[in-house]
């Protein structure tokens, strides 16, 4: 991504109390246009809170949002039209139908009563809801709702995406579906924040990573600065049969044994890259050590997003 584009939306050192609890600690972050930005956190370390803010649904205590380069109060209407929420909780009129959830949206958001119609249509068929327009929400899969609940937020055709956790409870094809509308949405130039669990989708459609913990940024690059900062290296798993004497991969340098158990026949290696794979497998086959199985392993967004927030999801919600 070009460092020339202009922001799109921009935080400025936002932070956000719920009484004594600090939800958000000077937080700075932006995005671009054609350009996805992983939001990511463990459960409680602010994601929500901060969606909220740059929503501009909810106030911060300090800092701004810029919107285009603009604080929202100088264009209230203009400013908050270019922006799109889809919210993890469904935000959607089980009693209407697809279309009618669709324009309403479309007109809350100033369209007008032609346009709403025709903006309403594209969007159905960008998610593959055409051919269900009039059929009842209430009627639809969690997948189906899923993706109504995303055309409601790009019926607009807003320039800022923000997205929610919009797979969760999603079946596979539906996911993929959305996966390809986000991608496809950015490249055509819209930016867009999307928050997730999910560290394969991150890794998959996402041109940047914002790693949040405890209300703090602490890391921000691409994919492969913020895996770097985990201080991961690359892993070979071995199922073996034989003895692994002591010392055994002492002469190679580089190669560090992080787990061994004896009575199952496995170790695990870490390398500093691949290129030694060879190595280790050669000097094993030199000990008459029977190498039966081995799987290698890549740093990965989820080694980082472990390693640097030190713990698994939590369940509290900021």
């Amino acid at each position: 991504m070009s460092p020339a584009k202009a922001l799109l939306l921009e935080a400025i050192e936002i932070s956000k109390s719920y009484g004594a609890r600090l939800a958000l600690d000077n937080v700075n972050l932006a995005v671009r246009p054609g350009e996805i930005a992983a939001l990511l956190g463990p459960n409680g370390a602010g994601k929500t809170t901060t969606l909220s803010i740059l929503a501009t649904l909810l106030k911060p205590d300090s800092g701004h949002v810029l919107i285009n380069g603009k604080p929202r109060k100088s264009d209230p209407t203009g400013l908050g039209r270019m922006l799109g929420l889809v919210p993890q909780s469904l935000a959607l009129y089980p009693t209407l139908s697809a279309a009618q959830n669709v324009w309403h949206f479309a007109r809350m958001q100033g369209l007008s009563h032609n346009d709403a119609i025709e903006h309403c249509k594209r969007a159905l068929d960008e998610v593959g809801l055409g051919d269900r327009a009039s059929d009842p929400m209430h009627a639809f899969s969690g997948g189906m709702k899923r993706l109504l609940n995303l055309a409601c937020g790009i019926v607009h055709r807003p320039p800022v995406l923000l997205l929610d956790e919009p797979t969760v409870g999603v079946d596979l094809q539906s996911r993929e579906q959305l996966l390809a509308l986000i991608r496809h949405y950015a490249d055509a130039g819209a930016g867009v924040i999307y928050s997730t669990h999910y560290m394969e989708e991150a890794e998959r459609i996402c041109d940047r990573v914002l790693l949040i913990d405890r209300g703090k940024l602490i890391a921000e690059g691409d994919l492969e600065k913020v895996i770097s900062l985990g201080g991961s290296r690359p892993r070979i798993e071995l199922t073996y049969r034989g003895q692994l004497p002591d010392g055994r991969f002492g002469s190679l340098a580089g190669v560090r044994e992080i787990g061994t158990t004896v009575s199952e026949g496995k170790a695990i290696l870490e390398m500093n890259s691949f290129a030694q794979v060879a190595e280790v497998l050669h000097g094993l086959r030199t000990l008459d050590v029977n190498v039966v199985d081995f799987n290698l392993h890549s740093p990965n967004l989820s080694d980082a997003f472990i390693a640097l927030t030190g713990r698994t999801l939590r369940d509290q919600v900021l």
